[in-house]
């Protein structure tokens, strides 16, 4: 194990990117953010706002598997595989069946629940560590069906499901009355989660963490990082012409991680999982309503602090494909269905998920150029592992033990 680094380059300013440079920053090593100058687009930043702790089941299982032609877009459910992106999608899709085996969703559930157990509280530390612990909300949230034989399905499904510290309740009726007000359409049943969250406002959470990492001392360099080397320190290469130098480079670069790490030998199966949200700063939704999921419809609502963000979709593309403009009238078509007052204007995203076959992050340390470490593909719960995943990788890098093991998120695994 290298010693400890003095210096050190952090490519990504996505949340894992900040949580980790924070977390560098914090233990004395002098961090320098690389990254385009192109803030509050990625992921990190258009995503639900949920902190999803009961998300312990991988998505790489058989039951999905049989779900993929029901749920497919065409057949009105939320996953997308545009014909133009098949050279992507259909590799991923064949890798995807294979990490799904019983074997495999067994290892990769325990090593879920082992990270996303100590989630809450890292983004607790983090948060109050930069001034702003408000901005985690931990009322929970809901799940809703709108028949009664998706409220039995979905009632049995979640009772059968390892949701690790997260616990559960079905809605009485007086509180399925409640949530009725909030919705147009006849809802059959729901259940109310305790132990998950969410950030109260994503663009206030990325500039309270870009703040704190300058407070600390940190660098931000706006540039894109086209290769990085590191046998014998770390380089760093920029599209402006300029190579830094570090002690240890760490990319944390999202969706687009993968062409960074090629070149240096490690297989990073990791497709651009895209979803899409529309949002509205004028609704009449209650500021304290916690996230609701409308599982019928494969979407989640959720009032932040700044307006109404309806979010749904998984489509397996490229990173920067075009959109898909049906995906958007989508929401729009279940917001007026569901009559949830999101007025005009409403604005449109979509961002890419880093997603490998097996969703479980890559966290690690590159064994050839071990001043090459790497923080990515955290697919939907990205934003859930930010914090912990900042202060796990802190610690290996320091030859500590991590509170977690992190051997299951090693690349290596793929090979």
């Amino acid at each position: 194990m290298p010693p400890p680094p003095a210096r050190a380059i952090v490519i990504g300013n996505g949340v894992i990117g900040l949580a980790c440079a924070i977390a560098f920053q914090r233990r004395g090593i002098a961090t320098t953010l690389v990254a385009p100058d192109m803030p509050w687009r990625g992921a990190s930043w258009g995503n639900a706002g949920h902190i999803a702790v009961e998300q312990v089941e991988p998505l790489a299982s058989l039951a999905t598997l049989r779900s993929f032609p029901r749920r497919l877009f065409w057949r009105g459910g939320p996953v997308g595989l545009p014909p133009r992106a098949a050279a992507a999608w259909l590799p991923f899709a064949l890798k995807l069946a294979r990490a799904s085996t019983p074997a495999r969703f067994a290892r990769g559930k325990v090593a879920l629940g082992a990270i996303l157990a100590e989630a809450m509280p890292a983004w607790r530390r983090l948060l109050s560590d930069a001034g702003a612990p408000a901005l985690l909300r931990e009322d929970g949230h809901v799940v809703v069906w709108e028949s009664p034989a998706t409220a039995a399905a979905g009632l049995a499904h979640w009772r059968k499901a390892e949701i690790g510290t997260a616990r559960f309740d079905a809605v009485t009726p007086d509180g399925l009355a409640d949530l009725q007000r909030l919705t147009r359409a006849p809802l059959a049943g729901a259940i109310r989660f305790r132990g998950s969250g969410q950030i109260d406002d994503p663009a206030a959470l990325g500039k309270a963490l870009h703040a704190r990492f300058r407070a600390l001392g940190g660098q931000e360099r706006h540039a894109r990082a086209i290769g990085v080397t590191g046998k014998a320190g770390a380089k760093v290469m920029l599209d402006d012409g300029a190579i830094l130098t570090a002690d240890l480079a760490l990319v944390a670069a999202g969706a687009v991680s993968a062409p960074l790490l090629a070149p240096l030998g490690p297989r990073v199966p990791l497709i651009a999982e895209r979803g899409y949200h529309i949002e509205s700063a004028a609704t009449d939704w209650p500021v304290d309503a916690p996230p609701m999921v409308f599982e019928d419809r494969s979407m989640i609502v959720t009032r932040f602090a700044h307006g109404l963000r309806a979010a749904s979709f998984v489509e397996f593309a490229r990173p920067n494909d075009p959109p898909d403009p049906r995906k958007w009238a989508r929401l729009r078509a279940h917001v007026d269905a569901l009559g949830l007052g999101m007025d005009d204007p409403v604005s449109e995203w979509t961002g890419a998920r880093p997603t490998q076959p097996d969703y479980l992050p890559a966290i690690g340390r590159l064994a050839a150029e071990p001043a090459v470490a790497y923080a990515f593909g955290h697919q939907h719960l990205g934003l859930t592992l930010a914090a912990i995943t900042g202060d796990a990788v802190a610690a290996m890098i320091h030859g500590e033990t991590a509170g977690i093991d992190l051997s299951p998120f090693d690349l290596a695994r793929f090979t």
